[in-house]
């Protein structure tokens, strides 16, 4: 590695260098990333043996209504073939891809959007939700992404949409009817819409803009909602996992969010809704801001915000647009070790960093289970944390170690500790890191110091 912008190109914008990706980028860095920037994103073939979120959802709610014994097993043994499964493929896919970058950003999409197997019922279905709404939008249109991810099954669930219900819908005032309760609706979709994915807390809405867009999308559900007691035709219908408008369930009328009146039109209203939220100026500030402290600083810098919130208003929110701004700040060049990795990113880049593109789930998931971030399992919709705080506490930082100094006992003998060094943190090692690796007892913990160093746990 010659120069600290290969090493700010493969670690800032990449998932930390592989063997002889350096060579690759040497030359030139910034047009090295440029080149994974792709708005046709096609789902990489590794994922083609994985069901999709439909199916997967279809079997847990047959078995939800069929007993809670059944749901308990069909739930399991999803978890255990196709959750267990597939996150291990995700993570093969980041360790050994020639297009880092792509994957980085699926990450920060995903985090952006999180959906977490906090609730259970929606877990083995998950890593399909990041593969069908958030991949191949990663460098599209954020509203199409938004759209996607809104309603997607996994996220209705997840943000309890799946039964709202309009106070002035068929649903909801059979529902008052038969509990008094003149509460119908739930807005914690809504609320998250507004606050997580678009205009963030300061994002100039009210309370009464989270309510009318919880009517706009009430009826945004899926199909293993079934009753037995109703006689509505929808309950008479196959158990499906996919998206569903119920039109039972949706408030008729128009809503006005933001000032803007929208006249009553299904489903297609929400959607219109969130195409205006997508191209809200304050969507593109919460946005823009999310991302310079990714590939930036913790403390993002206004002028960087506001170049990236101007690429997002004028291109109506291109990622590809956007993305290459981001290359081309010159705050990212000026500093190259301004952020530290999350224990995901430092678990990937350790792997990579030894060529370990067999990797088995003692090398990846069970380090991620010990350290805290199994993949789709943050405690609330805000997701993982994009801060030093969030990662380097003293216990974490001593369970890191702890385990850096386990995996580098696996590694092949052939693996020589300098060529780790000089492939990953040439450019920024320090004179006592480097001591450290010389000075070692065996070559595998002279790896364990390269990749226990503070520069390699940073990017």
């Amino acid at each position: 590695m010659k120069s600290l912008d290969t090493f700010i190109a493969l670690n800032r914008f990449g998932l930390g260098a592989a063997p002889g990706e350096a060579d690759a980028a040497d030359a030139d860095p910034r047009g090295w990333i440029t080149a994974q920037i792709d708005a046709k994103q096609i789902v990489p073939a590794s994922f083609a043996r994985f069901p999709s979120s439909t199916d997967t959802l279809t079997k847990i709610h047959t078995a939800r209504l069929e007993s809670p014994t059944a749901l308990r097993s069909t739930t399991g043994g999803l978890y255990r073939d196709v959750f267990m499964e597939e996150m291990m493929a995700r993570a093969q896919l980041m360790i050994g891809t020639k297009r880092p970058f792509a994957e980085r950003m699926v990450l920060f999409w995903s985090n952006h959007f999180t959906v977490s197997r906090t609730k259970r019922i929606i877990g083995p279905a998950i890593p399909a939700y990041e593969r069908e709404a958030i991949r191949p939008h990663i460098f599209g249109k954020f509203a199409d992404m938004l759209k996607a991810v809104s309603a997607h099954p996994c996220m209705i669930s997840y943000l309890d949409n799946m039964a709202s219900a309009g106070p002035n819908s068929a649903a909801g005032r059979g529902r008052i009817r038969r509990t008094g309760n003149q509460n119908t609706l739930n807005e914690n979709l809504a609320r998250e819409i507004l606050e997580l994915h678009t205009l963030g807390v300061d994002g100039g809405y009210t309370q009464q803009d989270v309510i009318e867009l919880a009517k706009a999308i009430s009826g945004w559900s899926h199909g293993g909602m079934r009753f037995k007691r109703s006689a509505a035709p929808i309950d008479q219908q196959p158990v499906q996992g996919g998206f569903e408008f119920r039109r039972g369930f949706h408030e008729p009328g128009p809503k006005t969010v933001l000032g803007k009146t929208y006249e009553e039109n299904g489903v297609d209203e929400g959607l219109v809704i969130l195409d205006d939220l997508a191209r809200h100026p304050a969507a593109a500030k919460y946005i823009a801001t999310k991302l310079v402290r990714h590939f930036v600083n913790d403390k993002p810098p206004a002028g960087a915000v506001e170049k990236i919130a101007g690429v997002f208003r004028n291109t109506d929110g291109d990622l590809a647009a956007v993305s290459t701004a981001l290359i081309d700040l010159e705050e990212v060049w000026a500093d190259p070790l301004p952020k530290v990795k999350s224990h995901y990113e430092l678990v990937i880049a350790a792997n990579r960093a030894v060529g370990n593109a067999a990797a088995e789930r003692g090398d990846v998931l069970f380090p991620l289970r010990e350290l805290g971030q199994l993949p789709f399992s943050a405690s609330s919709p805000k997701g993982w944390g994009d801060g030093a705080k969030d990662w380097i506490a003293p216990e974490a930082l001593m369970r890191r170690i702890e385990w850096l100094r386990r995996f580098s006992r696996k590694i092949k003998t052939t693996t020589y500790p300098q060529q780790v060094l000089d492939d990953t943190i040439g450019p920024v090692a320090g004179d006592e890191t480097r001591t450290w690796v010389e000075r070692a007892p065996s070559g595998d913990a002279a790896i364990a110091m390269v990749l226990a160093s503070p520069e390699f746990q940073r990017r």
